[in-house]
């Protein structure tokens, strides 16, 4: 074969070079986001209880979060199939951070509880557009690469974030009003921001700029995979809810004892984007979907009859099997579904979890402080195992068609 010219090998090797250099840029706007979002959560959560709002305003806030990301997501998914989705992440990131810069300042004059309800409100449909116009980003900055391994890196770098949200909370939140935690976090936006900014993504396809008008096909395969998701979800929005309670009252801890929690699930779920690639050439998907809803269940149910430091041991273990869940998903539904709906079909995945995560965020709303967080763990564990048989009917069923 004749050799290739230089002007060709030269333009091959600059897209080549370019390639990483976008995923790169890619991973540091997620972990920016990420330490900006989950300390969002944590900073929220923290204050209410501090306030003496309890579990019962922690629920109430997420509840009211739940119902704007449960009409957000849907746009969410639509407006990152029509639209360019890098633009879309970064005016999505001004937005979370000029909503946590303003709650800052309200805080430092209003009470907390509406100040934190309206705030999650508008951070709730920022977040959603960030995170769907990212996560439907995946195929299109990992093009050339594995796909399990591309999203396993992503969410790597996420859960690292995640850690350093909860390693930054407690020096942030201890001694000082929560109004310096937000204002603080806000920054990370920034950052995120910026890095989009820099990226330099190939022109994309027509078909994702523009939707076909067709809608994700809904078949047996995916409604057990939007089933998965909601149930992981369900869990970790339990944590969410319960955990500062669970260390505040329960377990009679300081905000340094929280700050491990949420760092003990951290450092948990980055074990379980380590271990995904593994696991997936081992297990099949629907099959190890199902391990890890049954495991997450027992997890759940240990936490009645343990004190510290085993609980930490047992949210460590929550986050690894949350976060090898969602990597799994992630990937399976990437790979059966079309990238022109993508978003779309992220936003009815998402919509239904946040359904589920509304229905615990009221009945918890409506327990209030009357029932212990471990109860309320023990009892949504005893759901999952129930869940698990039908499930897994799905699953037969499917195997013995093929």
């Amino acid at each position: 074969m004749p050799p290739v010219s230089n002007a060709i090998r030269i333009c091959c090797d600059r897209r080549l070079g370019a390639r990483p250099r976008v995923f790169l840029g890619f991973l540091a706007s997620t972990f920016a986001a990420s330490i900006g979002r989950n300390g969002y959560y944590i900073a929220c959560a923290w204050a209410l209880v501090e306030a003496g709002y309890g579990s019962a305003g922690v629920a109430t806030l997420l509840a009211i979060v739940s119902v704007a990301e449960f009409i957000a997501s849907p746009l969410a998914g639509l407006t990152a199939d029509r639209f360019d989705r890098r633009r879309l992440n970064i005016a999505a990131d001004v937005g979370r951070f000029a909503v946590m810069l303003a709650t800052a300042f309200s805080l430092l004059y209003l009470d907390v509880l509406p100040t934190l309800c309206l705030s999650g409100v508008l951070f709730s449909i920022c977040d959603r557009a960030a995170l769907t116009a990212a996560q439907a980003m995946i195929p299109l900055v990992a093009r050339g690469t594995d796909l399990a391994m591309a999203n396993s890196s992503v969410f790597f770098v996420m859960q690292f974030g995640s850690l350093g949200a909860a390693l930054l909370a407690g020096p942030l939140l201890s001694g000082h009003s929560p109004a310096l935690a937000f204002a603080a976090l806000a920054l990370f936006f920034l950052m995120s921001s910026g890095s989009l900014s820099s990226m330099r993504l190939r022109p994309v396809p027509r078909g994702v700029t523009r939707p076909n008008g067709s809608a994700p096909a809904v078949d047996r395969r995916l409604l057990r995979l939007f089933a998965a998701y909601a149930f992981l979800y369900g869990a970790a929005v339990l944590v969410t809810v319960m955990g500062s309670s669970f260390i505040f009252e329960e377990q009679k801890g300081p905000a340094a004892d929280f700050g491990h929690l949420e760092a003990a699930w951290s450092a948990g779920s980055l074990i379980g984007a380590i271990l995904f690639v593994r696991l997936t050439r081992a297990v099949r998907a629907p099959m190890l979907h199902l391990m890890l809803l049954g495991s997450t269940a027992l997890a759940l149910m240990s936490l009645i009859a343990l004190r510290a430091p085993w609980t930490l041991i047992v949210f460590a273990t929550l986050g690894c099997l949350y976060n090898l869940g969602r990597v799994s998903i992630e990937v399976t539904l990437q790979s059966c579904v079309r990238d022109t709906v993508l978003g779309r079909a992220k936003g009815a995945m998402h919509s239904l979890a946040v359904a589920l995560g509304f229905l615990i965020f009221s009945t918890s709303t409506v327990l209030g402080d009357s029932v212990f967080p471990s109860t309320v763990f023990f009892s949504f564990g005893a759901v999952l195992l129930i869940s698990i048989p039908v499930l897994s009917l799905g699953t037969g069923q499917r195997k013995g068609e093929s």
